[in-house]
């Protein structure tokens, strides 16, 4: 692979990385939901990347060393859900720190715009965050200039799933997200997903002597 293709590979890697995965639908009826209760009401928290995120396209992966989001649990009632999930609003999560296996291409990653997460209790526990259209920007400087625009037309669900404990943990693993690519002489025009594994642990911003916990 010549350094240019592999230097837009990293762009879709990145944009992938730093959004997530859509759910795959299911052809038989999917049974119903359960209720969904997380603790403590009101309060906030942070989710912050444990360890490093590998973002992975092909041949290239793409490393990120930083990522944090925050956001608040409902207030009471609204912690609360008798049949379905509980979600919360964040924070557009940041990324910053990351490299690349591609020589002489760096990634920069902008976010925006309104992000939630929602929790469904269950065994195990599912999370699914949701990523508003356009609300993450990959742009690549180097051997190439390209531009990776995730959930390019509408928003887009990404799965994945919460375990509870001290701390609690957020995991995505294998996920995929629609992108849009742009650019110049190259630049794969044509990628439609890309991929993202990353493990969150989750802090009580409010009380840091409690955790956030989904139950029933």
């Amino acid at each position: 692979m010549s350094r240019t293709r592999t230097a837009l590979a990293l762009g879709m890697a990145a944009a992938g990385a730093l959004s997530l995965a859509s759910v795959t639908a299911s052809a038989a009826p999917l049974p119903a939901a359960g209720s969904t209760t997380v603790t403590p009401a009101g309060h906030g928290f942070q989710a912050t990347l444990s360890g490093k995120a590998t973002l992975k396209a092909g041949s290239v992966t793409v490393t990120c060393n930083v990522s944090v989001a925050t956001g608040t649990v409902p207030a009471a009632p609204g912690n609360q859900n008798p049949a379905g999930p509980v979600s919360s609003p964040i924070s557009a999560p940041t990324y910053s720190s990351c490299t690349s296996s591609a020589w002489g291409v760096t990634p920069t990653v902008t976010t925006s715009g309104a992000w939630t997460v929602s929790m469904q209790h269950g065994s195990p526990i599912t999370a699914t965050m949701t990523v508003p259209a356009g609300g993450l920007v990959v742009k690549t400087t180097g051997l190439a200039s390209c531009t990776v625009t995730t959930a390019p037309t509408a928003a887009a669900d990404v799965a994945g799933a919460w375990a509870n404990g001290a701390p609690p943990s957020l995991t995505f693993t294998n996920a995929t997200v629609p992108v849009k690519v742009t650019g110049g002489f190259g630049c794969p025009t044509s990628a439609t997903t890309s991929t993202f594994n990353a493990v969150y642990l989750v802090t009580d911003t409010t009380d840091p002597a409690q955790q956030i916990t989904v139950g029933p």
